[in-house]
């Protein structure tokens, strides 16, 4: 047996080069590139390996742990999950960094691989330096915090233990069903230690990703159910994207005129223009998705996870006799709602479908009743996007900030955002153009994801115009990797919104009787509460210390121009623009669902007296869905 004497690093990092995903015909790399911050936990093994490696593994440099991970992960979900970056940091506080963005990556199912380094196997110094030592067990460090938020975890403490640990971590990410953040721990000396490895395990390796179609039986209820439906609704989620089923999709809208609202992940699954597309559904969908989603009597969720804004926590889908259909590629999600499983890839599953439904449309009158209220909906998307021009130099709206973004974009432009009150109206107002425009990561609705994910997508699709929308809380939180988009001539647009607070969490206070505690970015007044003006932070001027080109529009006008001039830079732009403060409207239409927020249920302020009124109200129509 052929054999080559590398270290164990040195092994893994060749091992990556040389794995490749293979659908519908078409083989990509899966390990594009590796992201790192060196320590001591990684630089003498991981970080050797990466230079030695030169241009069979192209290296990343970052900021932030955590970014590098949200970076991975834009990238991935940009590459149909088929693609993915691997990430490597030293022990200690760089690899706890890195859980936060392992939580986001599981959450959404969107492969990414973590390298931490870890201290050491043989344990000659003990403890090491950033060891943490638990009394009671002598092999737990810092990286067992990734193992609860990764899909796979293994720990490498003898060189030979990598063959199985990295074919079963390839095999993780490469699994449409299983895919998430795998982690590999790695011990510095293991790290740096020689072993003579067998040539084949370096030989090109090509994993399928499977397209599994449905069961026949599966397929045959589903298939009734929406025959002997009278007012269907479809719910497309991130699946529908992953599996590039779009098209399949609107075949199935086309031929049944099934009306089709999306999540946050499967927003422009179908054109806003399409005739069957109503917008976003939930506590931040629309008021035509919302209102069909109350009166219906089938619901097929296709690759959607049900969360609880999607389903406004259990009070959206009011029809005593509503049933679900569940077209997933994972059983665990399939099998919610108690619905009528049908597993199977989206693509193939909305084939299978639109092929038995043949001949079958859903009630003229319903489809009528449907396109007057997308209708009606999109004259109020109209409306918060209006703006007068009257020269009192008066802030822009939220919205208004969104509707500039409209009119400048094109069909290959993407558009990011994750936290803060933005997703909210994105979901309602945005206008998706193409299959992958909108780029909402709401599964962990985590601060701090915009930047670094729009310079992940940015490598994935260099060629499209990549904008980041982030609010000032985001900003304050990470912004560091505007420093990697400036190193990189990473041309992103950046558009931070600064509004003095967190917007979306004060609106939240309020509504629950929390009186905006808290959420406001002041100084504090007399009282000691943070009331008094607003703090004199210079947000752009922190940009550009960064190394960004920044442009200051006042007005909506003047924002529109800057929208433009960022769209046409070669290089890193931020458009700052301020609207109205934190406890000011954005000026998109109001909530069209309830979301479950507990309410104290014993309160002495009149606030919360009142919101635990309303919100008993609001849960009581919460319900268990059963049959």
């Amino acid at each position: 047996m052929t054999t080559r004497r590398l270290t164990v690093a040195q092994a893994l990092v060749e091992f990556l080069a040389h794995q490749y995903t293979e659908r519908d015909g078409r083989r990509r790399r899966l390990i594009a590139a590796c992201w790192g911050i060196f320590g001591h936990g990684n630089v003498a093994g991981v970080g050797q390996a990466l230079l030695e490696s030169g241009d069979a593994m192209p290296y990343l440099q970052g900021r932030n742990e955590q970014a590098m991970v949200h970076a991975a992960v834009g990238f991935a979900r940009h590459n149909d999950r088929l693609a993915a970056h691997a990430v490597t940091t030293s022990i200690g506080p760089g690899a706890t960094n890195l859980v936060t963005g392992a939580a986001l990556a599981t959450v959404n199912r969107l492969p990414v691989l973590l390298l931490p380094g870890d201290t050491f196997a043989t344990r000659p110094a003990d403890p090491v330096l950033q060891q943490l030592e638990h009394p009671g067990a002598g092999d737990v460090s810092v990286n067992d915090c990734l193992r609860p938020v990764s899909r796979y975890f293994d720990r490498v403490v003898r060189p030979e233990a990598l063959i199985p640990a990295a074919l079963q971590a390839v095999r993780v990410l490469a699994d449409p069903v299983e895919t998430g953040a795998v982690t590999l721990a790695l011990p510095q000396d293991v790290q740096a230690e020689a072993y003579d490895w067998p040539e084949e395990f370096f030989a090109d390796r090509t994993w399928h990703v499977r397209r599994p179609a449905p069961d026949p039986a599966e397929l045959a209820a589903a298939v009734e159910a929406v025959r002997a439906a009278r007012r269907p609704l479809l719910i497309a989620g991130g699946g529908v994207h992953h599996s590039e089923a779009e098209d399949a999709l609107r075949a199935l809208a086309d031929a049944t005129g099934i009306p089709v609202a999306s999540t946050q992940a499967g927003k422009g699954s179908l054109r806003h223009d399409h005739p069957a597309d109503i917008g976003g559904i939930g506590h931040t969908g629309t008021a035509v998705a919302d209102a069909l989603a109350g009166s219906a009597d089938l619901v097929i969720g296709v690759g959607t996870r049900y969360s609880d804004f999607t389903t406004a926590s259990a009070t959206l889908f009011a029809a005593p006799d509503v049933r679900f259909v569940n077209l997933n590629i994972a059983p665990y999600d399939a099998h919610k709602l108690a619905g009528l499983p049908l597993v199977a890839d989206a693509r193939t599953g909305l084939e299978a479908l639109t092929e038995q439904l043949a001949g079958h449309r859903v009630p003229e009158a319903y489809e009528s009743a449907y396109t007057a209220g997308k209708t009606q909906w999109e004259a109020a998307v109209d409306y918060a996007y209006s703006w007068r021009d009257d020269g009192d130099g008066r802030r822009p709206t939220q919205a208004q900030v969104i509707g500039a973004l409209d009119a400048v974009v094109g069909d290959e432009d993407v558009v990011i955002n994750a936290a803060g009150s933005l997703p909210g109206d994105l979901h309602k107002l945005w206008r998706a153009r193409s299959r992958r425009q909108y780029h909402l990561e709401y599964g962990y609705s985590c601060m701090g994801y915009e930047i670094p994910a729009a310079i992940g997508v940015r490598l994935a699709a260099p060629d499209r115009p990549v904008w980041a929308l982030v609010g000032d809380g985001t900003y304050l939180m990470m912004p560091t990797e505007l420093v990697t988009a400036v190193q990189e001539g990473i041309a992103i647009k950046v558009i931070l919104v600064q509004n003095h607070g967190y917007a979306s969490i004060g609106g939240l206070s309020e509504a629950v009787g929390g009186e905006r505690f808290g959420t406001a970015y002041r100084f504090r007044a007399a009282d000691g509460t943070y009331t008094g003006e607003p703090l004199p932070v210079d947000l752009a001027a922190n940009a550009a210390s960064l190394g960004m080109s920044v442009l200051r529009p006042r007005t909506v006008l003047e924002l529109r121009a800057a929208l433009a001039e960022a769209r046409a830079a070669e290089g890193p732009t931020c458009v700052y623009v301020e609207t109205e403060t934190a406890d000011s409207v954005s000026g998109a239409p109001p909530a069209q669902a309830w979301w479950d927020v507990p309410v104290a249920e014993t309160a002495t302020r009149p606030a919360a007296v009142l919101a635990r009124e309303e919100y008993e109200r609001s849960a009581a129509a919460r319900r268990r869905y059963l049959s």
